[in-house]
């Protein structure tokens, strides 16, 4: 029987997003899979950013090649991964335009997601982002040539998550779906589109996998750089990311149960130890990119081989 294999990408910013593309670089030798054939796509913040390139028909292998700056790689990524917003948000302007997600946090018990919703208004801008997704998409549709590639946001008013893409879902363009799903709030402001306001979709679940539920699919592949199962300690600064981070691996926890108490297999791969050390407490921090990278190459081998032989173990015993 043909395996119905969908991605799901969560948030990560920067560094995150340099990690995920080694990741899904060690699951494609690991699985002897192509990205790009995934039944579904899923992707939020800079995972919109992947899906929105892999939908739109850019190989893993074309990822690294602009990550690493090789000869001849497709100038596309290249100007957009070299293309940062800073490391650091500007100075925020007056308003506090997510309230929404303050009760998406109190309904959902999630402390991150009430917090960012009072978080001001972001100033920093997203042109860069709706300008990729713009050359990206096809101009017959406005969207991936996926036939089923979602890109998640919030709405700001209500906290509820919007998967672009979806048949009941507003319609949207492909680079103004990518500027949303990468609103982060007290960063970016809000993304207008069909007359509502949308923030960053890990604002209330970094990878939002549970969204696969219902969409035939036997298996799920969870790439998740900004969780952690079982945790990580960290000291001074790092301290603020591992609460971020502790936060966002619980809710993922539950989506992951609630894919497998479905009967479909999960493949979950996120960062250790050594990994994180790498990419520090700042995940916009582009000057330590080359470095996250290089300890990716480092674990992800033995990360990605141990997490096939958990999903398959948890499928032993379901």
């Amino acid at each position: 029987m043909t395996t119905r294999r969908a991605l799901a990408i969560g948030c990560g910013g920067t560094l995150g997003l340099a990690w995920t593309a080694v990741a899904l670089s060690e699951l494609e030798r690991a699985l002897d899979w192509d990205v790009r054939d995934a039944h579904t796509l899923v992707g939020t913040s800079a995972g919109a950013e992947l899906v929105a390139a892999i939908g739109s028909g850019r190989s893993t292998a074309d990822l690294l090649a602009a990550l690493d700056h090789e000869p001849g790689a497709d100038s596309l990524l290249t100007g957009h991964l070299d293309t940062h917003p800073g490391h650091l948000p500007r100075f925020p302007a007056i308003g506090v335009p997510a309230w929404g997600l303050v009760r998406a946090g109190i309904r959902g018990g999630s402390a991150y997601t009430a917090v960012a919703g009072l978080l001001p208004r972001g100033s920093a801008d997203a042109s860069w982002l709706r300008a990729f997704g713009e050359v990206l998409a096809d101009p017959a549709t406005g969207w991936t040539i996926h036939p089923d590639t979602l890109i998640v946001a919030a709405d700001a008013r209500t906290g509820r998550r919007v998967a672009f893409g979806d048949a009941d879902a507003p319609s949207a363009d492909l680079g103004d779906a990518v500027a949303a799903s990468w609103a982060i709030p007290g960063w970016f402001p809000p993304v207008g589109i069909g007359g509502r306001s949308y923030v960053d979709g890990g604002a209330v679940s970094s990878v939002s996998a549970d969204l696969l539920l219902g969409r035939e699919v036997d298996e799920v592949v969870v790439v998740a750089p900004m969780t952690t199962h079982g945790g990580v300690p960290g000291t001074g600064l790092s301290r603020l990311e591992r609460l971020l981070r502790s936060q966002m691996t619980r809710g993922l926890d539950r989506e992951v149960a609630m894919l497998r108490d479905a009967g479909i297999r999960v493949i979950r791969v996120e960062p250790g130890a050594d990994e994180l050390a790498a990419m520090g407490p700042n995940f916009m921090d582009i000057a330590r990119r080359e470095a996250a990278i290089v300890a990716a190459r480092r674990a992800l081998p033995a990360r990605v081989a141990a997490a096939v032989r958990a999903a398959d173990t948890a499928g032993a015993t379901a």
